[in-house]
């Protein structure tokens, strides 16, 4: 295998693996931003992945090649309404955060895969027929070296993640909305005496949150595993949490942390591509330990929205 090779193949995975991980991790960074911690962004994978799949079966046959991406739509809406179970219980009755998060992260495999079995039958879906392919950027393609590299038989959507996430950046940090939004993550009773709703502001941050957790869960279900199971999303929810975490709650840093965990992933590709003889079990450790040796090294050195996890009694 040549380099050239080596690396189109470890930069289109890399691409691919990160897509999921950077929108969740940028649903996560709305959350707790607001001053509600999210940790049931696992759960909201399962459900936008899920309700992904299901409609890309479903209708594949009229819609054709537009199917993923009405998928997608599908996933983020069902995300988002999943996530008001945590919003409610957080912000309206004060209940713990890591508590009603995890109790999301519990419901939705089992919700998902009782219904997977009451509308196919049986434990796990079909193989998906219309998914996220490769894609080759006219004229960019054409690059020698560069453009086998970057823009050959590579994702859009990895490049579309990011360009979401400086739109997310400048969504928090350069509008009335950000602004209102990071208020009440930081200073709530301070927000509430200029007029902000803290509780609206709170719910549209979780809200946001489900919505992009669900696009992220329905991006990978027909992008990386092609089909609905149990075992569909086991990780990179907490891996997009991580990616908020070391990104230090800003959706830059979410996308370089993304990138980093999604690395780990297109190298253990690279290495089970190349024939090393390397079991394949520690190759798929790759990712979570760069999720563990991240966590360890730089977590004490981030500090989260003041307000993040408290509830707020008017």
């Amino acid at each position: 295998m040549s380099i050239t090779t080596m690396l189109t193949l470890m930069v289109s995975s890399m691409l691919i693996y990160s897509a999921p991980l950077i929108f969740t991790s940028i649903g996560g960074v709305f959350s707790e931003r607001g001053g509600v911690v999210n940790v049931g962004l696992e759960g909201i994978m399962v459900m936008g992945a899920f309700s992904g799949v299901v409609f890309n079966l479903e209708f594949a046959q009229d819609l054709g090649a537009l199917t993923p991406w009405l998928a997608l739509l599908v996933g983020g809406i069902v995300g988002a309404i999943f996530s008001l179970i945590h919003a409610v219980a957080t912000v309206h009755f004060r209940a713990d955060h890591v508590v009603s998060g995890t109790v999301l992260n519990l419901m939705a495999p089992a919700l998902a895969v009782f219904l997977v079995k009451v509308l196919y039958n049986k434990g796990q879906t079909d193989n998906l027929v219309q998914t996220f392919g490769r894609f080759d950027f006219p004229i960019l393609a054409n690059i020698p070296i560069i453009g086998d590299i970057f823009f050959k038989s590579t994702s859009l959507l990895g490049y579309l993640a990011i360009a979401f996430s400086f739109l997310a950046w400048f969504i928090l940090f350069k509008t009335r909305f950000g602004l209102r939004l990071r208020s009440v993550g930081e200073h709530p009773q301070a927000a509430d005496t200029l007029g902000i709703n803290v509780y609206k502001m709170r719910y549209l941050g979780v809200v946001i949150s489900g919505f992009l957790g669900g696009i992220g869960g329905a991006l990978y279900a027909q992008s990386i595993s092609v089909n609905f199971s149990v075992t569909t999303i086991i990780g990179p929810g907490f891996i997009a949490l991580a990616a908020m975490i070391f990104g230090k709650w800003n959706p830059i840093g979410a996308i370089l942390a993304s990138l980093l965990f999604a690395f780990g992933q297109a190298f253990a590709d690279v290495i089970k591509a190349s024939n090393f003889p390397i079991p394949q079990q520690f190759l798929t450790m790759i990712p979570y330990v760069l999720t563990l040796l991240a966590l360890i090294g730089f977590v004490g050195k981030a500090r989260a929205p003041k307000a993040s996890g408290q509830p707020y009694d008017k």
